[in-house]
């Protein structure tokens, strides 16, 4: 191996490569199907890098993590590209012009002052780009199931206050949360307890209203929650 310094359009023509006739084995046989759980694993891997770099201050790991994601983006272009769907500087093009028009402060003659008026026109202008695309639905479909549950559910629970007034409040939240807890003496550990899932999952669904009403990240609360345990008996 040399000190040799590869470039973006170097990285293209390896998956390219490595996609070809000649190329890998697995490489060559990947889908969009076959991929998803890569990016999902590499997302994951990903945060983690950033989190050991604000532990450590050593860039290392979130670089190798950040190549990895980039790997994942460019294998779906390559894919896409073989199929005559889009290709990577279809991708390219489609971000780019994404951020040129959701910050008209910045490249346009809109207004925004602060964080909070930027978020406002972004969702604004996002809206609008959504508007008649076939593959959206409702503004709830607009959230991936995919994401992981405490999330979608929290991104769930915001767009219902906004687009259809639901009305909770925390005081309600809670009133609920301690009447489901309550109602958990009732039930009985076992498989298939369909009336102990319903109550767990009502629980949980309070919960994520309580955690997006205060604003406070799930997600890692409770991952920080797990770590906490893990050391306590390491």
């Amino acid at each position: 191996m040399t000190d040799r310094k590869y470039t973006y359009e170097d990285l293209l023509e390896i998956i390219a490569t490595l996609r070809s006739e000649n190329g890998c084995p697995w490489d060559k046989v990947q889908t969009h199907e076959s991929l998803k759980p890569c990016m999902m694993e590499e997302a994951a891997e990903l945060l983690a890098s950033i989190r050991i770099f604000d532990k450590t201050g050593n860039p290392e790991n979130m670089i190798e993590e950040l190549g990895d994601v980039l790997l994942q983006v460019v294998m779906h272009a390559q894919i896409a590209s073989e199929e005559g769907i889009f290709t990577m500087e279809d991708v390219v093009n489609e971000v780019s012009r994404k951020m040129v028009r959701r910050h008209p402060h910045v490249f346009g003659t809109g207004n925004a002052d602060t964080p909070d008026e930027v978020l406002v026109n972004w969702e604004e202008i996002k809206k609008e780009e959504k508007k008649d695309k076939d593959w959206v639905g409702s503004p709830l479909r607009e959230i991936p199931q995919e994401l992981p549950a405490l999330t979608r559910a929290a991104k769930v629970l915001k767009k219902i206050d906004k687009c259809y007034e639901r009305g909770n409040s925390y005081e309600q939240d809670v009133d609920a949360i301690c009447k489901l807890a309550e109602s958990l003496r009732d039930c009985e550990p076992g498989e298939k307890n369909e009336k102990l899932e319903a109550v767990l999952a009502d629980l949980l669904l309070h919960i994520s209203d309580v955690a997006r009403i205060a604003k406070i990240p799930q997600e890692q609360i409770l991952s920080d929650k797990i770590d906490d345990l893990i050391e306590k008996y390491e």
